[in-house]
């Protein structure tokens, strides 16, 4: 076992400080996610746009996204961990202008597009940065701000968009201030925390492994020196080890004998796809949409998102608590048990509702009860466990020299299986909310035997120790 898994003296804050600012990134890929759900119904009547045609709308950031994601890693580990995070801080501040004062449908979309990019590179850089710097006792916590994070600008967009739509009347086409109308204005309200995301990125330091990985350990060591309370020598060791070889990171690093990726590449792959099959993003970009769809008015609407976003808030807070304490594993089943109770029953629920003349389920009272318990209670199961571990994971599961390229190929997977989800979500959504819920209790369901046998417990594990549990999956 190495040295950086014995450590126990280092500073909280200036962890806690260091992680915080990493995931405000996770923030910003929160606020610029869900921004669009209570702009979707306004955008739809803006440009007369069908069931399928709004979908991509919504869903063409995350082609973006996924694309970012791709890139990053390599972008990392050539220019480093913080230009690549003010690189997504700058695309979120473009996209913001951009999406609130489009020409047409096709520039909205290029906007959200650009937007997405900037979801997708934050989303590797945060848990990649704050894996690196967070000792292995806390390193779980640390990571899972990274999911406090997004689910706290996820709350963000709601309480905003709420506020603005009630001040604008109640009708997000309604004009407001300044001449624009209540959407645009959720749009522009994303350029304040994308200017401090920035400002705070610059005072925090590179990466300590990146540092090594282009042979200044003298800065590394530096930098160490301020999270660490002795001597941080044999840790910047431990990072040279592990790295093992001189050569600049490369795609073919992670390239193995089975389907041309390293086994661990395929675990994240799938870990990720998972994390989107239990359909946690359609909540999110379409909820006011499925609200409305069985009689709930739009304010109501935005009132019942509201409450699940905070529901999403608090059992983060949860995760928070038990992810170095109980372990990844554990959590992950649970949250998968919960989950296909919960999603089962809504498939129960919005499967057998009585329809109106469009076919929508129509919840009277008390299956509309059951089916708002129901729905937050899937949420919170998502929110305590497959949300935030599925990050921590990611930022901590690939040994230093593949960690880059291996989160970035994973992310990537995670944004194209949202993208599959959010673009298909309104069309099954039109057939039958049922059959939309019921693949996703399918997934769930799929997720407890995948967990069982392919996910190794990471919990007190340093980084430079990840190689050797990796070696142990191999033999």
């Amino acid at each position: 076992m190495s040295t950086t898994t014995q450590v126990k003296d280092y500073r909280t804050g200036r962890v806690v400080g260091l992680a915080a600012t990493a995931a405000l990134g996770g923030f910003l890929f929160g606020y610029d996610s869900a921004v669009i759900n209570g702009a979707a119904s306004a955008i739809k009547s803006l440009f007369g746009l069908s069931d399928l045609a709004i979908g991509f709308v919504v869903s063409i950031a995350l082609i973006g996204s996924a694309i970012g994601a791709w890139f990053a890693g390599g972008l990392a580990d050539r220019f480093g961990r913080r230009r690549v995070m003010l690189v997504a801080a700058a695309l979120f501040l473009i996209s913001a202008i951009g999406q609130a004062f489009p020409f047409g449908v096709a520039d909205l979309m290029f906007w959200r597009f650009i937007g997405g990019a900037g979801i997708g590179v934050a989303s590797v850089m945060a848990p990649m940065y704050i894996a690196e710097i967070a000792p292995a006792d806390i390193r779980g916590r640390m990571g899972s701000l990274q999911q406090f994070a997004i689910v706290i600008g996820i709350f963000a967009t709601g309480l905003i968009n709420y506020v603005v739509l009630q001040a604008a009347g109640g009708n997000a086409r309604n004009v407001w201030l300044l001449g624009l109308e209540a959407w645009q204005w959720m749009f522009l309200s994303m350029i304040v925390p994308a200017v401090v995301y920035a400002l705070l990125v610059l005072r925090i330091p590179e990466s300590p492994r990146y540092l090594v990985a282009v042979g200044e350990p003298g800065k590394a060591a530096d930098v160490l020196r301020t999270i660490y309370t002795i001597d941080v020598t044999p840790m910047v060791a431990d990072i040279e080890a592990s790295l093992q070889g001189d050569h600049k990171p490369r795609f073919s690093d992670i390239r193995g004998r089975t389907l041309g990726l390293m086994p661990i590449v395929w675990i994240a792959i799938a870990l990720s796809a998972f994390q989107q099959f239990v359909g946690i993003n359609a909540v999110f970009y379409y909820s006011n949409t499925i609200w409305e769809s069985v009689g709930f008015s739009e304010s109501q609407a935005f009132q019942t998102s509201l409450i699940t976003t905070g529901v999403n808030v608090t059992f983060t807070i949860v995760a928070i608590a038990l992810v170095d304490r109980v372990g990844r594993k554990p959590l992950l089943l649970v949250g998968s048990t919960g989950m296909v109770i919960t999603l089962a029953t809504l498939t129960w629920i919005f499967g057998t509702a009585p329809v109106n003349a469009a076919g929508q389920p129509v919840l009277t009272d008390g299956p509309d009860v059951i089916a708002l318990i129901a729905f937050n209670a899937y949420v919170a199961f998502f929110a305590a466990t497959w949300g935030p571990i599925v990050w921590v994971l990611l930022g901590e599961m690939f040994p230093n020299r593949i960690r880059a390229t291996g989160l970035a190929v994973a992310a990537s997977a995670q944004w194209t299986a949202n993208f599959l989800v959010s673009t298909s979500f309104p069309e099954l959504a039109g057939i039958s909310l049922g059959l939309a819920y019921g693949i996703f209790t399918v997934f769930a369901i799929l997720s407890i035997p995948f967990v069982m046998k392919y996910i190794r417990e990471t919990k007190g594990v340093s980084l430079e120790d990840m190689g050797t549990l990796e070696g142990a999956r191999a033999n």
